[in-house]
Parts: C-alpha cells; structure tokens; sequence
C-alpha cells in the first residue's frame, strides 16, 4: 500500500526539547483547578501510553513495506518518546508541590504493561498478529482523539485570556502541534498491517468502541484523583459536571460536541486523519514555540561546532 498523500511531503521528526518547571505553579490556570487538573490528566496517561504505542510500533515494524511510511512511523516513534519524558517531568514537578501521582500511575503502568502488553490477557484466543492488529486500532483510535486535542489547543484563545503558565502552555502546544503534524500516521500504520483487509471494518468500529469509553472513564479518574489530593484544596472541592462545563464554557476546556463528534468521523468509511485540524497552524505554532525554537537553536550549535 502507498501513501500518496504524505510522499514527498513534510517531513515528519522529534524535537528534543526541554521545559523549565521550577517557576510553574501546582494550578497552572490561575483561580481554574478544575480546569487546571482536567488538563493535568494528560500527564498521568501519556508517559505509560506513548512508551506502549512505541513499544506496540517496534513490534509492527517488521511488516511495514512502504518506504514513506516507515520513515514517518520512525518520525512518530521519536516523537511519541520525547512526549513521554517531558509530561513524566511534569509528574516529577507535582510531587515536590506535594502531589503525588503514583497511587494512580502505577494503575495506568499495569493496564498498559500487562492488559495490553506483547500477550491477549485472560487467555483470549487471538494469535499474535491479530493481537497486533487490535492494539493498532486502538492507537489509531487514541491518536483521532489527540489529533482532535491538539488542535483545539492551538487555537484555544480562551486559555490565553487565562493567563496561564507559560512553560505549561507551550508544552502543551508543542505536543499538540506535533499531533496535529503526525495525525495520519498511526492510522496509516494499522492499514498498512491489515486493519482492514478483507472487509475487517469492524475491527477499526471495534478499537473505537473500546477506545472512547476507557478514556473517558481514565480521565475522570484521574481528575477526581487530582483534585481529591491537591494540598491547596485540601479536600475543599470536588469534580462535578458542573465545574467543568463552566470551563468549557470559559474557553479552558474543549466542548463535548468537539470531542464526541471525533468518533462518527473516524467511523466514516471514507475517512482519513489527515482531514483533522491544520497542519500549517501546527508548523507555524513548532516555528514559534520557545521550547522547539531552543531544541532547534540546539541542534543547529551542535552541528556548526
């Protein structure tokens, strides 16, 4: 299978970029922990999350026969890894505020490590490629819906008006620029490997179905876990529905419509993740974002030196 739209297109690549945490206070959001915290849960789920679609990849590499593909598949996997580190600094940085994550990581670590690892759990009948292939369509599952967050962070004016921390917001920009540039490639990858052939949508419908409801349940797990040991609140607040539809409503969060209507989408038979948000905006937030203009800055001494 060839992939004409990404041939000869932009070049997909990590930026190894470096965030200074020591001035960024525990709510990020000024007077927002809700807000603040719904946002942190991206830093409980990814660093297990994007070493798993690392590790899930290496083990689908063999089967890649399209030269453009695998040089962005390459490009998606050293940006997937530089994701996870910098958002595990970021945990780092909430446990010397007094917030520790740990009782609630290690929860993620064990679903990722062993309900999904390199065997079906619970003795499911399934042979090793189909259990690749299932593990596929959840990483191209996951990836509609980062590709959805990250676009709406880039144009998330209300967050702006926040003043929000600006090291935590040019994190999250830089990530969601980079997902919005690699939006294509996991579901590339999972048909390129037999998604989909001989009539196996259902598998794609499948990834989906598992997908949405586990992250939705995660992230309200983890944002009431928060929020529920965050010392300055002291047990004082708790995640409501309310709280956080007043967050949307403020600009801070994205709206359910724009979540909920990723999924019809990527059911669609015709679809493709490259018709998700603006890859200009992406290109034109890394040309700009302090932390990928310092790794480029960096890169470019290296190479005179």
């Amino acid at each position: 299978m060839t992939h004409p739209h990404q041939v000869g297109s932009h070049r997909i690549a990590p930026r190894r970029v470096s965030f200074d945490w020591r001035e960024t206070p525990l709510h990020w959001i000024p007077d927002e922990p809700t807000a603040t915290h719904v946002m942190n849960v991206l830093h409980l789920l990814l660093p297990a999350g994007e070493r798993w679609f690392v590790k899930v990849f290496k083990e689908a590499l063999p089967l890649v026969r399209d030269e453009a593909l695998l040089r962005d598949v390459k490009g998606f996997m050293g940006q997937e890894a530089t994701h996870s580190v910098q958002h595990a600094y970021v945990l780092d940085h909430l446990a010397e505020q007094g917030l520790d994550t740990t009782p609630y990581t290690r929860h993620i670590d064990f679903f990722f490590d062993s309900l999904l690892g390199d065997t079906p759990p619970f003795g499911l009948p399934l042979s090793q490629r189909e259990w690749l292939r299932f593990r596929l369509s959840l990483i191209a599952a996951v990836e509609q819906f980062t590709a959805v967050l990250g676009n709406w962070i880039l144009h998330a004016d209300g967050l702006d008006r926040a003043d929000p921390d600006p090291v935590m917001l040019d994190l999250l920009r830089w990530h969601g620029a980079e997902e919005v540039e690699h939006r294509a490639v996991a579901f590339d990858m999972y048909q390129h490997c037999g998604g989909e052939g001989a009539g196996r949508y259902a598998r794609r419908v499948l990834g989906m179905a598992v997908t949405a409801p586990v992250l939705l349940y995660l992230w309200g797990w983890g944002t009431r876990y928060l929020i529920r040991n965050d010392p300055p609140l002291a047990g004082r607040l708790r995640y409501t529905l309310r709280h956080h539809n007043r967050a949307v409503a403020k600009g801070l969060l994205p709206s359910w419509g724009e979540l909920g209507s990723a999924v019809p989408r990527y059911l669609g038979r015709s679809y493709h993740p490259s018709k998700e948000g603006s890859l200009r905006r992406a290109v034109d937030y890394l040309a700009t974002s302090p932390a990928a203009r310092a790794a480029a800055g960096a890169i470019g001494r290296t190479a005179l030196a």
